[in-house]
């Protein structure tokens, strides 16, 4: 477990000036633990024998083991692929790619659902399923290909749906966001400055942004109101996409059925369009 998942664990064993340097902690995660213990506290407007507790709550033997826990989550964020195969190059048996890929994997996607929220994971599809709300996704470099994924899925689904283009044009979509839109934003490690820039403009407009990230969690938490963390390091010099894939696949599962009925009618129109279209081979 990242440090932000063992916080967001026990937040209900802490006490309020605990859980009130939680926030001052996670809000500027993770360098705002890396100071010295009085500046930790001053920040946060709490005493130091209060963050001593809280991290001996959370696991650590004191405030140099935390720290160096920190340190080395920071190192993991901001990893470029060849330092990622450098770390688990000689830290894994030598077995067959297929056999380390897939029980990272395995454990990847185990991981995710055992940490997901799944009251804020409800409140996120109701919020795509109301057919009053414009739904706007924005993704990475590489995940907006995950962020591309969803949206062919909800334009199926539903009406209103727009993926904002990975590029510069993207000013653009947000002259139309407004108050009680959804912003949908995948943002994993190496977090991308233009993908925060979205969601923090959004957020000003009075949108509701929900994040999907990393264990370590994108910046980009500040601005949302939902944040699901998946696991996404495997034997590779790149990250997998597969436990944001599950959660994205769930997402689309859970809003069909939730809107089955306008889903039905909406497919309907698109098999009489491919049909006139001849898009799809038929066999018959």
């Amino acid at each position: 477990m990242s440090i932000a998942e063992k916080i967001q664990t026990n937040t209900k064993a802490m006490t309020r000036s605990e859980i009130q340097l939680a926030d001052s902690i996670l809000g500027d995660y993770p360098i705002s633990g890396l100071g010295s213990m009085t500046e930790i506290a001053e920040k946060a407007g709490v005493s130091t024998p209060t963050v001593l507790r809280m991290v001996r709550k959370l696991g650590f033997k004191g405030f140099p083991d935390f720290q160096s826990s920190l340190r080395k989550e920071l190192g993991e964020v901001i990893s470029n692929p060849i330092a990622k195969r450098d770390a688990w190059k000689n830290e894994l048996p030598e077995q067959h790619i297929v056999n380390r890929y897939s029980r990272a994997s395995q454990e990847n996607q185990r991981a995710t659902l055992e940490h997901l929220d799944i009251e804020a994971f409800d409140a996120v599809c109701n919020l795509v399923s109301d057919p009053n709300r414009r739904i706007y996704i924005a993704g990475g470099r590489i995940s907006h290909t995950i962020a591309q994924y969803l949206y062919l899925h909800l334009q199926m689904i539903r009406a209103e749906v727009r993926l904002i283009p990975a590029s510069s044009a993207w000013a653009h979509d947000l002259l139309d966001i407004k108050e009680d839109d959804l912003l949908i934003t995948f943002d994993v490690r190496r977090y991308q400055n233009d993908t925060l820039l979205v969601a923090q403009m959004a957020q000003q407009r009075g949108a509701s942004v929900a994040l999907f990230t990393d264990q370590w969690r994108s910046p980009i938490h500040r601005f949302a109101q939902y944040s699901f963390g998946a696991r996404i390091a495997v034997p590779s010099a790149w990250d997998s996409c597969q436990s944001l894939l599950l959660l994205v696949e769930c997402v689309i599962a859970a809003v069909q059925e939730a809107t089955w009925e306008s889903v039905k009618e909406r497919t309907d129109a698109l098999e009489s369009v491919f049909d006139d279209t001849k898009l799809f081979r038929k066999f018959t």
